[in-house]
């Protein structure tokens, strides 16, 4: 039954998701009072000659209250509609004022959530001061002509008047504290949804640092490990596949080995093309990010295999990954100020970069550095002094995978390699 209602009242006014908050409460606004004039007029009539205007006054506004409903649901045109909104809301209130008691009546605290709606829809600073100063001009022109010309002030019994009162007084306070809340919600649901973005791009404690000093500090690190991975074949195969296929497959690859570094406590730094690249011990500081990028790197040779194999098995083309891992001093920081980006920066980077291009593919290709620091946990074969472009030859291992006494008959980790680990981390 909720489900139900909650449809009905996205369907009146519009989809919390598809529209805005500002787009929606013009909606709501615009149905409500024009449902409501429109029903309220006919009381009127029973007041006979004496009744006809208000009659007049109340189906006329609600009529174009609705049909800026119809403007602003079903033609979604309401950001040129603000001004006669607002006009048209304030000049029912002041209408009302002289029939229903003026100051005295309870239909003048609707001045209130009317501006408060104002305020909302406001699309800039401007606009707010021009729409606080028309609807205190409007209040002191009612209240100057009330003192001066009493008269036209049509006053009910006492017993109406207090009765107007006291079912206006807590409907306005409902409506604006109704406001309130739906404004705070969608200010939070926006500060959640821009918190979640900004999480995508950054790392959370850079994230907050940016947040609180509009700036981030360079950071230096003495033991950070590179992980660069590159699609063999992905140029070719691109030639051939549609560009939805090709975006489609890559996001399919890319998602995957965020997973996997996520699951290894590793930072992913940015893609290019079809090169990824993460790091471990950044920003937070770590002494097992050798092991970690390691253990990942595997994850993804095994990921790749796997959807190599499918692949093939449906006659579809496959490309392969080179990968390649190195263990070094970098530093780490953000840069730009409107399309900003967490990145790292030192020889290390360029180390890892040419392990990757002259690895081997679907291989785990590492440093010496690295090597000495996971050797004691995998099995690494020595390739021996390797020519990497402008960097000469550089000692590079294949890693072939953890050492069988720290794998159990199921294949995985065994406690012995667990407890290897934290030793690491506590040394």
């Amino acid at each position: 039954m909720v489900q139900l209602l909650i449809r009905i009242f996205y369907r009146l006014v519009g989809n919390v998701k598809e529209h805005s908050l500002e787009h929606r409460l013009f909606s709501t606004i615009s149905l409500l009072n024009g449902v409501a004039n429109i029903g309220g007029s006919f009381a009127y009539l029973l007041q006979g000659g004496s009744g006809l205007l208000q009659f007049a006054i109340n189906a006329g506004t609600g009529v174009l209250f609705l049909g800026l409903y119809y403007l602003s649901r079903f033609r979604g045109i309401y950001y040129i509609l603000y001004w006669p909104f607002n006009l048209l809301i304030l000049g029912f209130l002041a209408t009302l004022w002289f029939p229903n008691g003026g100051s005295h009546g309870g239909s003048s605290y609707y001045l209130i959530p009317a501006l408060m709606i104002a305020t909302i829809l406001a699309r800039s600073g401007r606009t707010i001061v021009l729409v606080f100063l028309l609807y205190a001009a409007v209040a002191v022109a009612l209240l100057f002509i009330e003192h001066q010309r009493p008269d036209l002030i049509a006053m009910p019994a006492v017993e109406d008047r207090f009765l107007d009162i006291v079912l206006n007084y807590p409907f306005v306070q409902i409506f604006s504290s109704g406001l309130v809340v739906v404004l705070s919600r969608n200010v939070h649901a926006e500060r959640e949804k821009s918190d979640k973005l900004l999480l995508n791009i950054l790392p959370q404690e850079i994230a907050e640092e940016l947040k609180k000093t509009d700036q981030v500090a360079p950071q230096s690190y003495d033991q950070v490990t590179v992980l660069f991975t590159d699609l063999v074949g992905f140029t070719r195969i691109a030639e051939n596949l549609p560009p939805q296929d090709l975006l489609r497959e890559l996001d399919s690859c890319f998602s995957s080995f965020d997973r996997i570094i996520k699951k290894h406590k590793i930072e992913k730094i940015k893609t290019i093309g079809d090169s990824y690249m993460c790091a471990g011990g950044v920003p937070h500081r770590n002494k097992t990010n050798a092991i970690d990028c390691v253990l990942a790197a595997l994850n993804m040779i095994t990921y790749m295999k796997r959807l190599k194999a499918d692949r093939e098995a449906h006659g579809l083309p496959c490309w392969e990954i080179r990968l390649g891992i190195h263990t070094g001093h970098l530093v780490a920081g953000v840069i730009g100020k409107e399309k900003f980006a967490y990145d790292i920066w030192g020889d290390t980077v360029n180390l890892a970069s040419r392990m990757e291009s002259s690895g081997v593919p679907m291989q785990v290709n590492i440093s010496r550095a690295t090597y000495e620091l996971v050797s004691n946990l995998f099995d690494c074969e020595f390739r021996g002094a390797v020519q990497a472009k402008n960097k000469g030859e550089i000692d590079m291992y294949l890693v072939r995978g953890v050492k069988a006494e720290f794998k159990g008959e199921d294949g995985k980790l065994n406690r012995k390699f667990v407890e290897a680990y934290k030793e690491v981390g506590a040394a």
